[in-house]
């Protein structure tokens, strides 16, 4: 997948950690991916998280802001 080449290595976090940063961060300065299926997203999603489903990435990735922390679940 082209994109991956865009992606730093991070280290993986739980929740907990993840529910941190995310609080500790302006909303503005963090994009939440959510990679599911549409349907998975519809019934229940982290509130303000973008759905691009893991097939679609390849052609929606440039969509994401580069400048942007992104947490991927």
């Amino acid at each position: 997948m082209k994109w991956l080449q865009f992606v730093k290595p991070v280290r993986s976090m739980d929740a907990k950690a993840a529910r941190a940063y995310i609080s500790e961060h302006p909303a503005e300065a963090v994009t939440i991916l959510d990679v599911r299926q549409p349907a998975e997203y519809e019934k229940s999603h982290i509130p303000g998280a973008v759905l691009i489903p893991l097939p679609k990435m390849t052609e929606e990735w440039k969509t994401l802001d580069p400048e942007k922390t992104t947490l991927v679940y």
